[in-house]
């Protein structure tokens, strides 16, 4: 019973940081994690089976962490999802190789000349392209660079660009609800529950396709007032933004875009070539720094700091889940549903959203996806049709505010840090009915279809 309580304790006053960002959250994760393993695992529990446990090492030495054959594994996870951090890191690699190759200046360039400079094609194009991307590179990236040029393109043709950062990053999350790869909360279930790319595809993704279009008129809508341009049309603005000016290097440009194909061909096939995403992660790391010249300079650019939160998080996660804390949150959903699948969907994805909303969706898949795992054990229900319920859950539910998603805090920082302050009120106005519109259609369709 202390040993609950204390695990409790623990993962609410990380979730509380968190959300307070008095501290950077990579912090507060491992001083989390690392107080789970040493006050409840070692001093009360006094066992250094589950400390083994919560790090995981053994789960790399299967063989099926790194090639399962041609059968899946559904396999779950205790602790650190050493298959998340990798594929994480693997990708973040690649994409920092990608940027360096000036590859998507070079594709935000290309569409803004394709629409001739105009704000509101602008916004359609921008849209299609977030969902796109967020489908095969994360979420948080696919921001990180769109806000940039976002902001480039309004500084250079004098129009506002929030409208076109906050529909961003609503499709960003969008597009990475449709696959595996593309937001971490899908990396943390697809990775847990053995799930692969084309799972993720022919079941979120068809809902996402769906959503897509009734969001893209939405912002239409919302926004189209609002952007107007007040620059002066004429050659001088093409000519600042010749796409060709981004590539720095035609060389490293072809082999970063064939990196790219290379790894989107092996995500897709993963489940039929028996490779598991860890080698995948592995593979895009690998062909990226053996092809570039400085890859010590490419590993510095890296996010780090977000792959030891993902870290400390898993173990902090872990304490809730060897003291039994999670079984007694599936029991108690459980006793609520009755044993009703079309109740659990419900719960599930309306508690996921309005969670996902208001603390980061990553730290809250990491914490469902046991309780799903529990629930579908002991009340016999399809797995599978809660693993896309919370996933549609988490990733939609948060969008609706400016720190439900890594993304959203991405974006909304970087158009605060060029002079473009998104308010709460401003974000929430727009995003927050779109995310309820999505989560209705999403419960809808999963009723209608399992």
């Amino acid at each position: 019973m202390l040993s609950q309580i204390l695990a409790i304790v623990i993962f609410v006053i990380m979730f509380v940081e968190i959300v307070r960002e008095r501290f950077p959250r990579y912090l507060v994760a491992l001083v989390a994690g690392a107080t789970t393993m040493v006050v409840v695992f070692l001093l009360v529990m006094h066992s250094t089976e589950a400390v083994a446990m919560a790090l995981s090492f053994q789960s790399m030495m299967e063989p099926t962490f790194w090639y399962t054959g041609h059968e899946a594994v559904n396999e779950v996870n205790t602790g650190i999802n050493w298959s998340t951090i990798i594929f994480i890191t693997g990708m973040m690699v690649m994409v920092e190789g990608m940027s360096e190759a000036g590859f998507f200046d070079w594709l935000c360039l290309q569409l803004a000349k394709m629409v001739n400079y105009k704000p509101v094609p602008l916004l359609i194009c921008f849209m299609i392209l977030s969902a796109v991307l967020s489908m095969f590179i994360d979420s948080i990236t696919v921001i990180l660079f769109l806000a940039v040029a976002s902001v480039s393109l309004a500084n250079l043709l004098k129009f506002d660009p929030v409208p076109l950062i906050i529909a961003e990053i609503f499709t960003a999350n969008l597009g990475g609800a449709a696959t595996m790869s593309g937001d971490p909360p899908n990396i943390i279930i697809g990775t847990a529950l053995g799930l692969s790319f084309g799972d993720f595809l022919v079941n979120t993704g068809l809902i996402a396709l769906v959503a897509l279009v009734i969001v893209v008129p939405y912002f239409y809508f919302c926004f189209r007032k609002e952007l107007v341009s007040h620059a002066e049309p004429g050659a001088l603005a093409a000519m600042e933004l010749d796409p060709k000016a981004a590539i720095h290097s035609k060389k490293k440009f072809a082999i970063s875009v064939g990196i790219f194909l290379a790894v989107v061909i092996l995500l897709i096939t993963h489940a039929k070539t028996g490779l598991t995403v860890s080698t995948v992660g592995v593979i895009a790391a690998i062909l990226t720094l053996g092809t570039n010249k400085s890859p010590f300079h490419l590993l510095k650019r890296v996010d780090w700091q977000t792959v030891l939160f993902f870290i400390g998080l898993f173990v902090a996660v872990s304490g809730l889940e060897e003291t039994g804390v999670l079984e007694a949150m599936a029991s108690g959903i459980a006793a609520i549903t009755g044993g009703s699948l079309t109740i659990m969907v419900i719960i599930i994805i309306w508690l996921s959203a309005i969670a996902s909303a208001f603390v980061d969706n990553i730290p809250f898949a990491a914490t469902m996806v046991p309780v799903i795992t529990s629930l579908s054990a002991t009340m016999g229900v399809d797995l599978h049709t809660l693993a896309w319920t919370l996933s549609m859950g988490t990733d939609i539910g948060g969008s609706a505010t400016p720190i439900g998603a890594s993304a959203n805090v991405a974006g909304t920082a970087i158009a605060a840090r060029d002079g473009h302050p998104i308010s709460w009120g401003k974000y929430c106005k727009y995003s927050a009915p779109a995310a309820v519109i999505v989560i209705a259609l999403s419960m809808v369709m999963i009723l209608l279809r399992y």
